[in-house]
């Protein structure tokens, strides 16, 4: 299982904190979001100094006032603290992007029986529990076994699909599929794996914080855990010989992008995920020895996801001319700064390029830029203009309101844009900003009308349409969902998805591919606005081994797990 992660972009934008005034809010709400960001600007407290002679990464990857202490691997990702799910715990096998290929790592092969209906791991030997206890495939039922006995940790659905699992000796480990499910091996593959010997006794893994993890990943010990700062040393037990290199993590809380900004630029940081505006000056510049970056456009697409249980959204015809009346130009380069580009319909990033249908691409019309064809659709669609201009359906105006976590000044600029363009069509949109948790937490309930999302990169679009279209994903308003935030389901596309899961043929494959992606060309379930650059930086000043352009040997970004852990295991002090 891909975890649907958090998107982590921090920002610097002198923009946004020069005016009490920000478009598309109310004034009292401007002035509100306006303070927040002045408060952010302010100098952050002094980072507290490594341990004398300690080689810890210093590392931006969340963006939090204060740390909650939380190791717990079975969580959303956002509820605990970087790298639980990869880096403390460790999966069977690790994606990676850049090479379209598995990696083995808990597992060290797979292999599929019975139709694509049995799915076999052989679990890697002489692995251990950071206490010393041995790593078996007893482990690995285990928590497939936990899953299925708590459903709230199950992210995935795995046991839509999964019927069995059983631990056939020390290092084999068979699943049992209900049907022939092939994508299924990203699901199982990517899951976490726990000790069966400490979390057998947890009476509620749910709300369990697991603060002192027991894990088989390279950084397992908790050195420190302040408010401010935690930091994670390494795994005296680690399997990987000689790794890691560098003798631990350290994480200081940065409570807004300008702090995280400020620290790359003044060298305090290795390692971060991180939106930096004109980076070549900001960063770059400054030390351009050690200062380096990389931003491939694979970090999934910025979207923004219409609630299909609330009206207008439902309305097919409201979601596309919404989407036509968004100048993404104008986002790409306000709030992008040109690192990037609009999306097509497809919604696809370029990570899927090899499966793209220019079919589906050309029959999109729906993602450039046509006010005047937006205008004509919403009237057409019985959305007439009140006395103040604002479109109306039996009587209630088009007034809603757009969610995005405030501290992600990038996608705050983009809504401000949003807004002033649905202003052009006749729609009153309000931008509403949250911090990360609480912005989470309304995405994952559908407490929302529209809001701003990122969409997971897995190794097929199976994956990516599936998470916002399969009808099989929907779950009641409330209801916690990882993946169809916006309640939409195509039952159309479902027949798709049921035949890919079968298919072995790379032919029959891309068909199905292409089919559905015209399904999500045609329904519009969300609004696709610019491929988002898989943000990196780094400095070799203290470390090496990061992945550059030269040498991808996976995503530099710490943003994705669990392919972050290939990039983990490969640091090393200079």
């Amino acid at each position: 299982m891909n975890r649907a992660t958090p998107r982590r972009a921090f920002i610097l934008s002198a923009l946004l904190l020069s005016t009490g005034a920000v478009a598309g809010c109310s004034s009292k709400e401007g002035a509100a979001v306006a303070q927040e960001r002045r408060e952010a600007a302010a100098p952050a407290p002094a980072p507290q100094p490594q341990a004398k002679g300690a080689a810890l990464v210093t590392v931006a990857r969340e963006q939090q006032a204060t740390w909650v202490r939380n190791f717990n691997p079975l969580l959303p990702e956002g509820n605990s603290r970087f790298p639980t799910v990869a880096g403390v715990y460790e999966p069977l096998l690790v994606y990676n992007t850049m090479r379209n290929e598995y990696t083995p790592w808990l597992a060290t092969r797979y292999s599929w029986s019975d139709g694509n209906r049995k799915l076999t791991f052989t679990t890697r030997s002489g692995v251990k529990w950071s206490d010393g206890h041995p790593f078996s495939a007893r482990d690995v039922s285990f928590t497939f076994a936990l899953l299925k006995k708590h459903p709230a940790l199950d992210l995935a659905g795995i046991w839509k699909f999964l019927g069995g699992v059983t631990a056939e000796s020390e290092d084999v480990v068979e699943f049992t599929l209900r049907r022939p499910y092939v994508p299924g091996l990203s699901y199982i593959g990517h899951q976490p794996i726990v000790p069966e010997h400490k979390w057998k006794d947890v009476a509620d893994p749910v709300t369990y914080a697991n603060e002192s993890p027991v894990a088989t990943g390279p950084f397992t010990e908790v050195k420190t855990f302040q408010n401010q700062v935690y930091e994670l040393g390494k795994n005296p037990h680690y399997w990987q010989e000689g790794k890691p290199a560098v003798d631990g993590l350290r994480f200081p809380a940065y409570p807004g992008n300008d702090q995280v900004s400020m620290a790359l630029v003044n060298g305090e940081i290795d390692w971060a995920g991180a939106f930096v505006p004109d980076i070549e000056q900001v960063f770059v510049a400054r030390d351009p020895a050690h200062h380096h970056y990389w931003f491939p456009l694979v970090g999934g697409t910025a979207t923004l996801y219409p609630n299909s249980t609330r009206k207008p959204f439902d309305d097919v015809r409201v979601r596309k001319a919404i989407s036509m009346a968004i100048d993404r130009d104008q986002i790409v380069k306000l709030a992008a700064d040109n690192y990037t580009h609009g999306a097509d319909a497809t919604g696809l990033d370029d990570s899927y390029e090899r499966f793209r249908s220019e079919k589906a691409v050309a029959a999109g019309d729906w993602v450039k830029l046509d006010v005047q064809r937006a205008n004509q659709i919403l009237d057409e669609a019985g959305y007439p203009r009140g006395a103040d201009g604002v479109r109306t359906r039996n009587g209630k105006a088009l007034r809603f309101e757009i969610n995005v976590v405030s501290g992600w000044s990038d996608w705050v600029r983009a809504v401000q844009i949003i807004t002033q363009n649905l202003q052009s069509v006749g729609i009153e949109a309000t931008m509403r900003t949250y911090d990360f948790s609480a912005f989470y937490e309304a995405l994952q309930k559908g407490m929302f009308d529209m809001s701003m999302g990122w969409t997971t990169v897995e190794p097929t679009p199976y994956n990516f349409y599936r998470d916002l279209m399969s009808a099989a994903l929907v779950k009641p308003v409330g209801e916690m969902s990882a993946r169809n935030w916006h309640r939409f389901g195509a039952r159309e596309a479902d027949t798709l998805f049921h035949a890919f899961e079968a298919a072995t043929d790379p032919a029959e494959q891309k068909r199905i591919l292409e089919a559905l992606q015209m399904i999500f060309v045609q329904t519009a379930p969300v609004i696709p606005l610019f491929k988002n650059p898989s943000w990196g930086e780094y400095s070799t000043k203290r470390f090496t081994g990061f992945p550059t352009m030269e040498n991808p040997y996976a995503k530099l970004t710490p943003n994705n797990p669990p392919e972050y852990l290939l990039v983990l295991t490969e640091l090393r002090p200079r």
